[in-house]
């Protein structure tokens, strides 16, 4: 018998998307940043800075994404591709988590506001949804969520 720590469990974290207002802008806005880091000659890669750094990190780079809350609701994950800890110009400590730059629409999910991120385990974050979605536009999801029918 191999005694020992049990293999990572896959992960997620959720985090609040501010100053977004929907999936289209979120996604101009990784398009956007992703041609300013080529212009720059750094590396295509989309990076999303955060002032903590998780623990589990094993477990989050072993599948996990991180799903975004736009106006009140998950609506979108980015799969995680790395965390980088670095100090920042003042020495503080600091996180870079870099994602894929794809989004995957997710069903909604409501979530009340918070500060930072928190950890999602694999069982409470919405599925997918499959192909281009249920083909609803964004405004038009966003007032049947708040009608409580999404």
């Amino acid at each position: 018998m191999k005694i020992g720590r049990d293999p990572p469990m896959t992960l997620h974290l959720v985090k609040l998307c501010v100053g977004v207002s929907s999936v289209e802008e979120l996604q101009a806005s990784i398009d956007f940043r992703l041609d300013r880091r080529k212009e720059q000659g750094k590396a295509a890669e989309r990076i999303h800075t955060t002032r903590m750094i998780p623990k589990r990190a094993a477990e989050l780079l072993d599948g996990g994404s991180l799903y975004w809350v736009i106006k009140g609701n998950i609506q979108v994950r980015q799969p995680l591709a790395d965390i980088r800890p670095f100090d920042d110009i003042d020495g503080i400590r600091r996180c870079d988590l870099v994602l894929e730059p794809r989004l995957v629409l997710t069903r909604w999910q409501p979530r009340r506001a918070f500060q930072g991120w928190r950890y999602l385990k694999p069982e409470d974050a919405p599925p997918d949804l499959k192909g281009s979605g249920d083909g609803l536009p964004g405004e038009l999801r966003q007032e049947l969520a708040e009608l409580g029918l999404l």
